[in-house]
């Protein structure tokens, strides 16, 4: 029943040559020679056909070679469980009818029928007849192919892996190795040796730095030693514990630091996903496709921020940010998750909420607009990794205003959040690698000009995103990823979404479009002066602020201060929400023209703003006199290092930065701010400024100062100069023989107190 076993010739494996315990050494397969050595040092140097031929040649079975086998004899037909070798009787002759056709394996006792015409080995190649079992077994259920079996598919690798396991170890190569017998242990390691390798395991990995095998076994004599000392204990060898260790333990390859953080689910308990939304995983990774961004058309690299439930495998939600991602982005891709998804005009219907107990016209009433096969809700746990961005004060404010809780990952253990890793990489070949501009996984790997493929825009690029993950990732099939209540089953995140409304139900709970302002960061203040509120370096003011009490009547941890909040992607302006109607107002920055646009500007360009100023030794006494300079860094009004030309790709990068992120920002405000803050709002307060590209942005930003110099200038005056009088007027005045006609045509010609000019006459 066991059949022929091959003879292990690999360097360190053991023979047996008649009843002498020989080790290979070396291999000259080009000789078709073995270098043998025996235990005393005496070498043999033999041919291939000399071992094949001779009749008392067998491996070893002694645990010297350790390389080969599991560290002791190979498994026999003993071995096997007995209720698991039908299992491996049924195998084998399955192997056996692709083999020779036969399931018995012998031509001469044929079954009824055989050999089959797929079987047959006389008109069917051998890679044929795999493939028509593989067929076959495929056609079986799951369960009755795991009856039969033991496992619920079988394909062309399988029995390729089970036919060389059948050639090199017999019939029980076709056994799991979970079928067979547990090992007989060590006899020397007894109840005291036991006690000392787990005292020393917990003293070396808790607390002492790691140390070799050898203080290793140091250790364990001195517990020994003095755990014991009336006891007469015989301590194995150092080979015999550092194979017990290596058994135990694992081969021990990590780091200190890593494995006491590996401690971390143990101390805190795992976390059983059974829900949607139950944990929710953040990630980021630098996009693999190269994009043109919207200003320059320069091409880029983006930062791609996925939100990823772990239960359904949903992309909940996503951001791609240029140059990189900050708190206020991942605090709106959560604000994301929580809301449904806005069909967009190109998508068809099959793209519309199609998940069953809760009608799309109902979502769509709540929403106010139509809403795609998307799944939202709030996010219970959210866990991310360790970057700097997601520990944030500001996101854990965000987060715990949500009301879930942060589960960070173990340090340097992806699996924590294999979840979102896996789709990293499963976006990457499902939908980058199609792409022109894709940067390949390494830099070896990358084209030869991956920048001059590029041709699709951020804006196109997230559309295109948007709609693959609506279309084709929520409704891929999950694989090895189904729910542990059907584990067989085909399932999508889709249908996983809408299995859970019969499970758990749903809580249709979507957020308020002001929503947006408490997302974002906030300060507090103790009072408001008379020129506003001053937020990092800059003053805002409106009406508001100077109506009603003066001070505030809030409570708590900041009691008696004022709150505003900051948007850090578009400074011009900042948000304040009145204590008594609760209405959110816009605060303009002071410096602001009282008409007209003015470029967008976020908190690296405050910075370095400031920087400058304050470098060059100037002290403005308002926010108006740092117009002039932020104009000059915003819009590149010089005429020759201001051409795009000529700036740095940094620049031109950072300007394009701004207008994205007053672009995003644009689009997470509410879109009719002016209806919800109440009366006293105009448009330029309340609703965004117009976005500009490069020219029209340096074009704008050279109006802009031009219009705040001629303010200035108007401001000064009480009323508008007068044109000077022409030369000679005075002489003329003063001669006798002047007409009076002439007097009174120059007098009409050129009056000396004209009235006001227009801005065009100007």
């Amino acid at each position: 029943m066991s059949g022929p076993v091959s003879l292990d010739l690999s360097p360190g494996a053991g023979i047996v040559l008649d009843d002498v315990e020989w080790r290979v050494e070396r291999q000259e397969p080009h000789l078709g020679r073995v270098q043998m050595v025996r235990a005393d040092g005496v070498r043999q140097r033999v041919t291939l056909r000399f071992l094949v031929n001779h009749p008392r040649c067998r491996p070893s079975s002694c645990p010297a070679a350790e390389g080969a086998s599991r560290g002791r004899q190979p498994a026999a037909w003993s071995d096997v469980r007995p209720d698991k070798r039908p299992l491996v009787e049924q195998r084998l002759a399955h192997l056996m009818e692709v083999e020779c056709g036969f399931r018995s394996g012998d031509p001469l006792r044929p079954a009824p029928g055989e050999p089959r015409p797929e079987y047959d080995p006389e008109r069917t190649t051998l890679t044929a007849r795999r493939a028509a079992k593989a067929a076959e077994l495929a056609a079986l259920r799951p369960e009755e192919a795991k009856l039969l079996l033991g496992l619920a598919h079988v394909g062309t690798r399988t029995l390729e892996r089970w036919e060389r396991r059948r050639r090199k170890y017999g019939m029980v190569g076709c056994a799991d190795h979970r079928w067979l017998r547990q090992s007989g242990g060590h006899p020397s390691i007894g109840e005291e040796v036991r006690e000392a390798i787990l005292a020393v395991r917990e003293e070396t990995r808790g607390h002492r730095s790691r140390v070799t095998g050898r203080t290793r076994e140091i250790m364990i004599r001195r517990y020994l030693r003095e755990t014991f000392p009336d006891a007469e204990i015989k301590v194995p060898s150092y080979d015999t514990l550092l194979r017990v260790w290596r058994e135990w333990f694992g081969p021990g390859g990590s780091r200190q630091r890593y494995d006491r953080s590996a401690d971390l689910p143990s101390k805190h308990g795992h976390v059983l996903v059974t829900r949607p939304g139950q944990v929710v995983a953040l990630d980021t990774t630098i996009l693999p496709v190269k994009v043109r961004e919207d200003v320059f058309g320069e091409p880029v690299s983006v930062h791609l921020t996925l939100a990823l439930d772990v239960y359904t495998h949903s992309i909940c939600a996503f951001r791609l940010t240029l140059v990189s991602d900050s708190s206020v982005d991942v605090a709106m891709v959560l604000r994301d998750v929580m809301l449904p998804l806005p069909m967009r005009a190109e998508w068809g219907e099959e793209m519309e909420w199609p998940y069953p107990g809760l009608p799309a016209a109902v979502v769509a009433e709540f929403a106010g607009h139509k809403v795609a096969a998307l799944p939202f809700f709030a996010p219970e746990t959210v866990t991310t990794d360790h970057g700097s961005v997601y520990r944030n004060h500001h996101l854990v404010e965000v987060q715990e205003a949500m009301g879930c809780r942060i589960l960070p990952s173990r340090v340097l253990r992806p699996q924590d959040k294999q979840t979102v890793e896996r789709t990293f990489g499963s976006s990457r070949s499902l939908l980058f690698e199609q792409l022109p501009g894709y940067t390949g996984v390494d830099v070896g790997d990358r084209g030869a000009d991956p920048e001059g493929d590029a041709v699709l825009t951020i804006g196109a690029m997230e559309r295109l995103i948007a709609k693959w993950v609506v279309k084709a990732w929520q409704n891929r099939r999950l694989g090895e990823f189904a729910p542990s209540w059907d584990p067989g089953g085909g399932h999508s995140p889709n249908s996983l979404f809408a299995a859970s409304f019969a499970q758990e139900g749903f809580a249709m709970d979507i957020p308020s479009p002001e929503s947006y302002y408490q997302f974002l960061p906030r300060h507090h203040l103790k009072r408001i002066h008379r020129q506003g509120v001053k937020i990092k370096g800059l003053w805002y003011d409106a009406e508001v602020l100077h109506d009603g009490d003066k001070h505030s009547r809030r409570g708590g941890k900041y009691k008696q201060q004022w709150v505003v909040h900051r948007e850090p992607r578009d400074r011009r302006m900042v948000f304040f929400q009145d204590p008594d109607s609760h209405a959110w107002h816009t605060l303009r920055w002071t410096g602001l023209p009282p008409e007209g646009d003015f470029p967008p500007f976020g908190d690296t360009r405050v910075e370095e703003l400031l920087t400058r100023v304050r470098d060059a030794g100037l002290k403005p006494r308002s926010d108006a006199e740092l117009v002039p300079v932020l104009l000059e860094m915003i819009g590149a009004v010089d005429p020759v290092s201001g051409w795009p030309s000529q700036m740095t790709k940094a620049e031109r990068i950072r300007h394009s930065r701004e207008i994205t992120q007053a672009r995003a920002a644009a689009a997470d405000r509410p879109q009719a701010p002016q209806e919800a803050h109440g009366e006293g709002h105009t448009q330029a307060e309340g609703a965004p400024a117009v976005v500009l590209s490069w020219p029209e942005r340096a074009q704008e930003a050279a109006r802009t100062l031009d219009a705040h110099r001629r303010q200035r200038r108007e401001e000064v005056v009480s009323s508008p100069p007068s044109d000077p009088i022409p030369l000679g007027t005075g002489r003329r005045s003063r001669n006798l023989l002047v007409l009076a006609d002439d007097d009174i045509g120059d007098e009409a010609r050129h009056p000396r107190n004209p009235g006001p000019q227009t801005a065009a006459e100007e």
